[in-house]
């Protein structure tokens, strides 16, 4: 108890410059830090709402992904039971093209 007698008159004193400086500084720190994390609170918030909206999207995604993977199985598998008798040449061709459109595909995801 005799800590706080003496810092009692202390208080009571007019503080020097350092410490009248000292506390503008931590109040401006506390300010910022404040309007900080107000910020960052607007932030989460917006990235919720960009999040929630993608996730709108997965179910057109998913359907989109199935319609790619039965387009790009019917070509080789249409061509094969049309086929007439002299196609040998042709289905190397389809081959090789399809190789080729198989690199660039995997070049341009890769990206």
């Amino acid at each position: 108890m005799a800590s706080r007698s003496t810092t009692q008159p202390s208080q009571a004193a007019p503080k020097s410059p350092f410490f009248q400086q000292r506390d503008a500084l931590v109040g401006e720190i506390a300010i910022s830090l404040e309007n900080v994390l107000q910020n960052m609170n607007k932030l989460n918030r917006s990235l919720e709402g960009v999040i929630a909206v993608g996730n709108e999207f997965g179910a057109v995604e998913a359907l989109w992904s199935q319609f790619e993977g039965v387009m790009a199985q019917e070509p080789g598998g249409e061509g094969k039971e049309g086929e007439t008798e002299g196609s040998g040449e042709e289905e190397e061709e389809e081959v090789e093209s399809a190789g080729e459109a198989e690199k660039v595909d995997e070049r341009g995801r890769g990206r």
